[in-house]
Protein backbone atom coordinates (compact mmCIF):
# COMPACT_ATOMS: atom_id res chain seq x y z
CA UNK A 1 0.00 0.00 0.00
CA UNK A 2 1.59 3.48 -1.30
CA UNK A 3 1.77 6.38 1.42
CA UNK A 4 -0.89 8.81 0.05
CA UNK A 5 1.22 11.72 -2.38
CA UNK A 6 0.97 15.01 -0.62
CA UNK A 7 1.39 18.54 -2.58
CA UNK A 8 2.97 21.22 -0.85
CA UNK A 9 1.76 24.38 -1.52
CA UNK A 10 4.07 27.42 -3.30
CA UNK A 11 5.37 30.34 -1.05
CA UNK A 12 2.96 33.06 -0.93
CA UNK A 13 4.54 36.06 -2.19
CA UNK A 14 3.47 39.75 -1.25
CA UNK A 15 1.60 40.85 -4.35
CA UNK A 16 4.06 42.90 -6.78
CA UNK A 17 1.10 44.94 -8.03
CA UNK A 18 0.67 47.47 -4.86
CA UNK A 19 3.77 50.16 -6.28
CA UNK A 20 2.37 49.63 -9.66
CA UNK A 21 -1.11 50.72 -8.01
CA UNK A 22 0.39 53.27 -5.99
CA UNK A 23 1.73 54.76 -9.65
CA UNK A 24 -1.59 54.27 -11.14
CA UNK A 25 -3.48 56.49 -8.42
CA UNK A 26 -0.44 59.20 -8.27
CA UNK A 27 -1.09 59.89 -12.12
CA UNK A 28 -5.06 59.75 -11.83
CA UNK A 29 -4.97 62.25 -8.66
CA UNK A 30 -2.13 64.78 -11.12
CA UNK A 31 -5.02 64.03 -13.69
CA UNK A 32 -8.28 65.22 -11.51
CA UNK A 33 -5.99 67.84 -10.24
CA UNK A 34 -5.04 69.36 -13.35
CA UNK A 35 -9.07 69.07 -14.49
CA UNK A 36 -10.16 70.91 -11.48
CA UNK A 37 -7.28 73.79 -12.24
CA UNK A 38 -8.62 73.69 -15.70
CA UNK A 39 -12.46 73.93 -14.75
CA UNK A 40 -11.53 76.83 -11.91
CA UNK A 41 -9.91 78.56 -14.84
CA UNK A 42 -12.76 78.44 -17.66
CA UNK A 43 -15.15 79.60 -14.79
CA UNK A 44 -12.89 82.34 -13.61
CA UNK A 45 -12.78 83.82 -17.53
CA UNK A 46 -16.49 83.28 -18.19
CA UNK A 47 -16.97 85.23 -15.04
CA UNK A 48 -14.88 88.14 -16.14
CA UNK A 49 -16.62 87.59 -19.19
CA UNK A 50 -20.05 88.04 -18.24
CA UNK A 51 -18.99 90.64 -15.55
CA UNK A 52 -17.69 92.97 -18.38
CA UNK A 53 -20.51 92.40 -20.58
CA UNK A 54 -23.76 92.59 -17.98
CA UNK A 55 -23.90 96.56 -17.35
CA UNK A 56 -26.01 97.84 -19.11
CA UNK A 57 -26.61 94.81 -21.38
CA UNK A 58 -29.85 94.03 -23.35
CA UNK A 59 -29.23 90.33 -23.34
CA UNK A 60 -27.68 90.21 -19.77
CA UNK A 61 -30.53 89.12 -16.93
CA UNK A 62 -28.30 90.57 -14.63
CA UNK A 63 -29.41 92.72 -11.83
CA UNK A 64 -26.80 95.51 -14.11
CA UNK A 65 -28.08 94.20 -17.78
CA UNK A 66 -30.85 95.84 -19.60
CA UNK A 67 -32.75 92.23 -20.90
CA UNK A 68 -35.97 93.03 -19.40
CA UNK A 69 -36.41 96.58 -21.48
CA UNK A 70 -35.52 94.69 -24.84
CA UNK A 71 -37.73 92.19 -24.14
CA UNK A 72 -40.47 94.94 -23.28
CA UNK A 73 -39.50 96.76 -26.79
CA UNK A 74 -39.93 93.41 -28.60
CA UNK A 75 -43.22 93.17 -27.01
CA UNK A 76 -44.52 96.40 -28.05
CA UNK A 77 -43.61 95.70 -31.92
CA UNK A 78 -40.09 97.00 -31.75
CA UNK A 79 -37.11 94.96 -33.57
CA UNK A 80 -34.28 95.15 -31.10
CA UNK A 81 -30.65 95.12 -32.39
CA UNK A 82 -28.26 94.65 -30.20
CA UNK A 83 -24.75 95.98 -31.95
CA UNK A 84 -21.22 94.82 -30.31
CA UNK A 85 -18.98 96.74 -33.10
CA UNK A 86 -19.27 100.14 -34.93
CA UNK A 87 -19.47 98.01 -38.28
CA UNK A 88 -23.10 95.75 -37.00
CA UNK A 89 -24.34 99.30 -35.40
CA UNK A 90 -24.04 100.85 -38.88
CA UNK A 91 -25.47 98.00 -41.42
CA UNK A 92 -28.45 97.90 -38.92
CA UNK A 93 -28.88 101.90 -38.73
CA UNK A 94 -28.86 101.95 -43.16
CA UNK A 95 -32.23 99.78 -42.42
CA UNK A 96 -34.72 102.74 -42.17
CA UNK A 97 -35.29 105.41 -39.33
CA UNK A 98 -33.92 103.83 -36.31
CA UNK A 99 -33.28 104.81 -32.42
CA UNK A 100 -29.54 104.28 -31.18
CA UNK A 101 -29.27 103.98 -27.76
CA UNK A 102 -25.60 104.59 -27.13
CA UNK A 103 -23.77 104.02 -23.16
CA UNK A 104 -20.76 105.38 -22.76
CA UNK A 105 -18.04 104.85 -25.39
CA UNK A 106 -14.46 105.82 -24.28
CA UNK A 107 -12.98 103.88 -26.76
CA UNK A 108 -14.47 105.85 -29.99
CA UNK A 109 -12.99 109.08 -31.08
CA UNK A 110 -15.34 112.03 -31.56
CA UNK A 111 -15.20 111.59 -35.74
CA UNK A 112 -16.02 108.04 -34.51
CA UNK A 113 -19.01 108.51 -32.63
CA UNK A 114 -20.59 111.59 -34.69
CA UNK A 115 -20.44 109.34 -37.98
CA UNK A 116 -22.41 106.84 -35.70
CA UNK A 117 -24.86 109.34 -34.46
CA UNK A 118 -25.20 110.84 -37.76
CA UNK A 119 -26.61 107.74 -39.05
CA UNK A 120 -29.46 107.21 -36.50
CA UNK A 121 -32.82 109.30 -36.63
CA UNK A 122 -33.27 108.79 -32.66
CA UNK A 123 -30.10 108.71 -30.52
CA UNK A 124 -30.70 108.25 -26.55
CA UNK A 125 -27.64 108.43 -23.93
CA UNK A 126 -28.25 106.22 -21.58
CA UNK A 127 -24.88 106.67 -19.42
CA UNK A 128 -23.86 109.93 -20.57
CA UNK A 129 -20.46 111.85 -20.07
CA UNK A 130 -19.12 114.84 -20.21
CA UNK A 131 -17.99 114.57 -23.82
CA UNK A 132 -20.78 112.09 -25.30
CA UNK A 133 -23.30 115.12 -23.92
CA UNK A 134 -21.43 117.57 -25.72
CA UNK A 135 -21.37 116.07 -28.55
CA UNK A 136 -24.88 115.03 -28.87
CA UNK A 137 -26.61 117.70 -26.55
CA UNK A 138 -24.41 120.87 -27.49
CA UNK A 139 -24.19 123.08 -24.23
CA UNK A 140 -25.03 120.09 -22.02
CA UNK A 141 -23.12 119.49 -19.30
CA UNK A 142 -23.03 116.93 -15.87
CA UNK A 143 -24.83 118.70 -12.78
CA UNK A 144 -23.95 116.32 -10.09
CA UNK A 145 -26.63 113.44 -8.81
CA UNK A 146 -29.89 113.69 -7.18
CA UNK A 147 -31.20 112.52 -3.63
CA UNK A 148 -33.10 108.87 -3.74
CA UNK A 149 -36.63 110.55 -4.13
CA UNK A 150 -39.45 109.96 -6.52
CA UNK A 151 -39.06 113.73 -8.96
CA UNK A 152 -42.24 114.67 -11.11
CA UNK A 153 -41.46 115.53 -14.97
CA UNK A 154 -42.33 119.56 -14.43
CA UNK A 155 -41.79 120.01 -18.62
CA UNK A 156 -43.75 119.95 -22.03
CA UNK A 157 -42.49 117.15 -22.48
CA UNK A 158 -45.17 114.28 -23.88
CA UNK A 159 -43.14 111.37 -22.97
CA UNK A 160 -42.43 112.02 -20.00
CA UNK A 161 -45.34 113.59 -18.97
CA UNK A 162 -47.02 110.05 -19.70
CA UNK A 163 -44.47 108.64 -17.78
CA UNK A 164 -44.76 110.21 -14.46
CA UNK A 165 -42.70 110.47 -11.70
CA UNK A 166 -38.81 108.28 -11.37
CA UNK A 167 -35.67 108.78 -8.90
CA UNK A 168 -33.65 110.18 -11.71
CA UNK A 169 -29.86 109.27 -10.63
CA UNK A 170 -27.18 111.86 -12.96
CA UNK A 171 -28.26 115.28 -13.12
CA UNK A 172 -27.30 117.43 -15.99
CA UNK A 173 -27.33 121.33 -17.01
CA UNK A 174 -29.02 122.30 -20.21
CA UNK A 175 -28.05 123.84 -23.32
CA UNK A 176 -29.39 126.11 -25.68
CA UNK A 177 -33.12 124.90 -27.46
CA UNK A 178 -32.85 122.02 -25.00
CA UNK A 179 -35.97 120.37 -22.78
CA UNK A 180 -35.17 120.09 -19.38
CA UNK A 181 -37.10 117.30 -17.36
CA UNK A 182 -37.20 116.47 -13.43
CA UNK A 183 -35.70 119.48 -11.70
CA UNK A 184 -34.22 118.69 -8.71
CA UNK A 185 -31.35 121.15 -7.02
CA UNK A 186 -30.94 123.15 -10.55
CA UNK A 187 -30.09 119.85 -12.23
CA UNK A 188 -32.37 118.21 -14.40
CA UNK A 189 -32.73 114.11 -14.84
CA UNK A 190 -33.45 114.18 -18.36
CA UNK A 191 -32.33 116.40 -21.31
CA UNK A 192 -34.18 115.98 -24.72
CA UNK A 193 -33.30 118.17 -28.36
CA UNK A 194 -35.38 117.98 -31.74
CA UNK A 195 -33.89 118.62 -34.94
CA UNK A 196 -36.89 118.41 -37.53
CA UNK A 197 -38.02 114.50 -37.08
CA UNK A 198 -34.38 113.49 -35.07
CA UNK A 199 -34.40 113.68 -31.71
CA UNK A 200 -31.70 112.88 -28.99
CA UNK A 201 -32.62 112.49 -25.08
CA UNK A 202 -29.95 112.09 -22.17
CA UNK A 203 -31.20 109.86 -19.08
CA UNK A 204 -29.09 108.07 -16.52
CA UNK A 205 -30.08 104.73 -17.49
CA UNK A 206 -28.15 102.97 -14.88
CA UNK A 207 -30.48 103.70 -11.80
CA UNK A 208 -33.84 103.76 -13.73
CA UNK A 209 -33.54 101.12 -17.15
CA UNK A 210 -31.35 98.17 -15.81
CA UNK A 211 -33.42 94.76 -14.53
CA UNK A 212 -33.08 95.44 -10.83
CA UNK A 213 -34.91 98.64 -11.42
CA UNK A 214 -36.95 99.17 -14.45
CA UNK A 215 -40.35 98.35 -12.56
CA UNK A 216 -40.12 101.22 -10.28
CA UNK A 217 -41.56 104.18 -10.63
CA UNK A 218 -42.16 105.13 -14.22
CA UNK A 219 -39.08 104.22 -15.28
CA UNK A 220 -40.45 101.34 -18.16
CA UNK A 221 -42.69 104.02 -19.28
CA UNK A 222 -40.12 106.81 -19.65
CA UNK A 223 -38.03 104.15 -21.49
CA UNK A 224 -41.03 102.52 -23.72
CA UNK A 225 -41.52 106.70 -24.60
CA UNK A 226 -37.54 107.01 -25.67
CA UNK A 227 -36.82 104.26 -27.43
CA UNK A 228 -40.00 103.22 -29.38
CA UNK A 229 -40.58 106.00 -31.42
CA UNK A 230 -39.38 104.21 -34.30
CA UNK A 231 -39.57 100.33 -35.78
CA UNK A 232 -36.06 99.66 -34.93
CA UNK A 233 -33.70 99.92 -31.86
CA UNK A 234 -30.25 99.56 -32.48
CA UNK A 235 -28.84 99.25 -28.76
CA UNK A 236 -24.70 99.72 -29.00
CA UNK A 237 -23.19 97.57 -26.52
CA UNK A 238 -18.77 97.92 -27.48
CA UNK A 239 -16.71 95.62 -26.96
CA UNK A 240 -12.81 96.28 -25.33
CA UNK A 241 -11.29 96.10 -28.19
CA UNK A 242 -13.69 98.04 -30.33
CA UNK A 243 -12.15 101.37 -31.25
CA UNK A 244 -10.72 103.62 -33.76
CA UNK A 245 -8.13 105.39 -31.84
CA UNK A 246 -4.73 105.51 -33.60
CA UNK A 247 -2.62 106.97 -30.71
CA UNK A 248 -4.12 104.22 -28.05
CA UNK A 249 -0.78 102.23 -26.31
CA UNK A 250 -0.30 98.86 -27.91
CA UNK A 251 -1.22 96.08 -24.79
CA UNK A 252 1.84 93.36 -23.88
CA UNK A 253 0.02 90.54 -26.03
CA UNK A 254 0.57 92.91 -28.57
CA UNK A 255 4.25 93.55 -28.43
CA UNK A 256 5.44 90.22 -28.21
CA UNK A 257 6.17 88.11 -30.99
CA UNK A 258 3.47 85.31 -31.43
CA UNK A 259 5.63 82.66 -30.96
CA UNK A 260 6.17 83.91 -27.10
CA UNK A 261 3.01 82.37 -25.46
CA UNK A 262 3.35 78.64 -26.97
CA UNK A 263 7.08 78.67 -25.87
CA UNK A 264 5.93 79.22 -22.31
CA UNK A 265 3.00 76.97 -22.46
CA UNK A 266 5.79 74.67 -23.91
CA UNK A 267 8.07 75.43 -20.95
CA UNK A 268 5.81 75.28 -18.42
CA UNK A 269 4.44 71.59 -19.47
CA UNK A 270 7.92 70.21 -19.59
CA UNK A 271 8.98 71.78 -16.16
CA UNK A 272 5.51 69.85 -14.58
CA UNK A 273 7.09 66.64 -16.84
CA UNK A 274 10.38 66.94 -15.42
CA UNK A 275 9.46 67.83 -11.97
CA UNK A 276 6.95 64.48 -12.21
CA UNK A 277 9.95 62.25 -13.69
CA UNK A 278 12.90 63.69 -12.10
CA UNK A 279 11.00 64.38 -8.17
CA UNK A 280 12.25 62.60 -4.99
CA UNK A 281 9.89 59.70 -4.60
CA UNK A 282 9.42 59.29 -1.02
CA UNK A 283 9.20 55.80 0.37
CA UNK A 284 9.39 54.08 3.62
CA UNK A 285 12.41 55.08 6.01
CA UNK A 286 15.35 53.13 5.82
CA UNK A 287 17.60 52.15 8.80
CA UNK A 288 21.08 52.84 7.50
CA UNK A 289 24.00 50.88 10.19
CA UNK A 290 27.59 52.90 10.04
CA UNK A 291 30.53 50.64 9.67
CA UNK A 292 32.40 52.07 12.15
CA UNK A 293 32.44 54.13 15.42
CA UNK A 294 35.44 57.06 15.81
CA UNK A 295 35.88 57.19 19.38
CA UNK A 296 36.17 61.27 20.36
CA UNK A 297 40.34 60.96 21.93
CA UNK A 298 41.05 59.22 18.14
CA UNK A 299 39.52 62.38 16.44
CA UNK A 300 41.16 64.81 18.97
CA UNK A 301 44.58 62.97 18.11
CA UNK A 302 44.23 62.98 14.16
CA UNK A 303 43.70 66.33 14.74
CA UNK A 304 46.78 67.16 16.53
CA UNK A 305 48.78 65.25 13.77
CA UNK A 306 47.40 67.61 11.35
CA UNK A 307 48.46 70.37 12.99
CA UNK A 308 51.68 68.79 14.16
CA UNK A 309 51.98 68.02 10.14
CA UNK A 310 51.85 71.58 9.25
CA UNK A 311 54.01 73.14 11.99
CA UNK A 312 51.12 75.42 13.02
CA UNK A 313 52.06 75.70 16.61
CA UNK A 314 49.76 79.26 16.70
CA UNK A 315 46.82 77.69 15.32
CA UNK A 316 47.53 75.02 17.96
CA UNK A 317 48.31 76.73 20.74
CA UNK A 318 44.62 78.44 19.91
CA UNK A 319 42.90 75.25 20.29
CA UNK A 320 44.17 74.59 23.43
CA UNK A 321 43.35 77.79 24.94
CA UNK A 322 39.85 77.70 23.39
CA UNK A 323 39.47 74.73 25.02
CA UNK A 324 40.65 75.91 28.51
CA UNK A 325 38.90 79.14 28.73
CA UNK A 326 35.66 76.86 27.73
CA UNK A 327 36.38 75.01 31.15
CA UNK A 328 37.58 77.63 32.94
CA UNK A 329 34.08 79.46 32.54
CA UNK A 330 32.15 76.54 32.82
CA UNK A 331 34.12 75.99 36.33
CA UNK A 332 33.73 79.55 37.36
CA UNK A 333 30.19 79.64 36.79
CA UNK A 334 30.39 82.57 33.97
CA UNK A 335 28.15 82.82 31.39
CA UNK A 336 28.55 82.10 27.81
CA UNK A 337 29.05 86.20 26.72
CA UNK A 338 31.68 86.45 29.28
CA UNK A 339 35.47 87.64 27.50
CA UNK A 340 38.63 86.01 27.70
CA UNK A 341 39.97 88.63 29.91
CA UNK A 342 37.02 88.37 32.39
CA UNK A 343 37.36 84.48 32.25
CA UNK A 344 41.30 85.29 32.90
CA UNK A 345 40.86 87.54 36.03
CA UNK A 346 38.35 85.78 37.22
CA UNK A 347 40.86 82.38 37.32
CA UNK A 348 43.77 84.42 38.87
CA UNK A 349 41.69 85.65 41.21
CA UNK A 350 40.46 82.08 42.31
CA UNK A 351 43.66 80.49 41.78
CA UNK A 352 45.66 83.71 43.77
CA UNK A 353 47.99 84.16 41.12
CA UNK A 354 49.24 87.04 39.13
CA UNK A 355 46.95 88.20 37.21
CA UNK A 356 49.35 89.43 33.99
CA UNK A 357 51.26 86.44 34.46
CA UNK A 358 47.64 84.77 34.05
CA UNK A 359 46.67 86.85 31.30
CA UNK A 360 49.77 85.82 29.15
CA UNK A 361 49.19 82.71 29.70
CA UNK A 362 45.83 82.17 28.07
CA UNK A 363 45.60 85.62 25.92
CA UNK A 364 49.13 86.48 25.26
CA UNK A 365 52.12 84.20 24.98
CA UNK A 366 52.65 83.23 21.21
CA UNK A 367 54.50 79.80 21.01
CA UNK A 368 57.54 79.76 18.19
CA UNK A 369 58.48 76.00 18.88
CA UNK A 370 57.15 72.57 19.74
CA UNK A 371 58.96 72.76 22.99
CA UNK A 372 57.48 75.93 23.85
CA UNK A 373 53.44 74.46 23.07
CA UNK A 374 54.31 71.61 24.70
CA UNK A 375 55.44 74.01 28.43
CA UNK A 376 52.12 76.00 27.24
CA UNK A 377 49.57 72.90 27.75
CA UNK A 378 51.44 71.86 30.43
CA UNK A 379 51.00 75.66 32.08
CA UNK A 380 47.10 75.15 30.99
CA UNK A 381 46.90 72.31 32.97
CA UNK A 382 48.17 73.36 36.05
CA UNK A 383 45.90 76.37 35.72
CA UNK A 384 42.77 74.33 35.41
CA UNK A 385 43.53 72.39 38.10
CA UNK A 386 44.26 74.99 40.55
CA UNK A 387 41.07 76.59 40.15
CA UNK A 388 39.49 73.55 40.30
CA UNK A 389 41.03 72.75 43.63
CA UNK A 390 39.95 75.89 44.68
CA UNK A 391 36.34 75.96 43.34
CA UNK A 392 35.82 72.62 44.55
CA UNK A 393 38.26 70.97 47.61
CA UNK A 394 35.91 68.24 48.78
CA UNK A 395 36.35 66.77 45.38
CA UNK A 396 40.18 66.71 45.43
CA UNK A 397 42.26 64.17 47.74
Amino acid sequence: MSAPATVSAPPTTAPASTPRRRRIGVWIAIGVVLLVVGAGGAALQAASQWAQREALDPESAGPAGTRALAEILRDQGVEVVVARDRAAATRALTRGPATLVLPDTPALSDDGLEALIDQATDVVLIDPRARTLDLVLPGATMAGAAPDAVVLPDCDSGDAERSGGIAPGALFSPGADTSACYPVDGGFGLLVTADGERRAAAVDGTVLFTNEHLADDGNAALAVNLMGRHPLVVWYQPGLGDTDLADTDPTLGELTPPWVSPVIVLLLVAGVAAGIWRGRRFGPLVAEHLPVTVRASETSEGRARLYAQSRDVVHAADQLRIGALQRLALLLGLGAGASAAEIADAAAARAGMDRGRVRALLIDEIPARDAELVDLAQRLRLLEDTVHTRVRPERNP
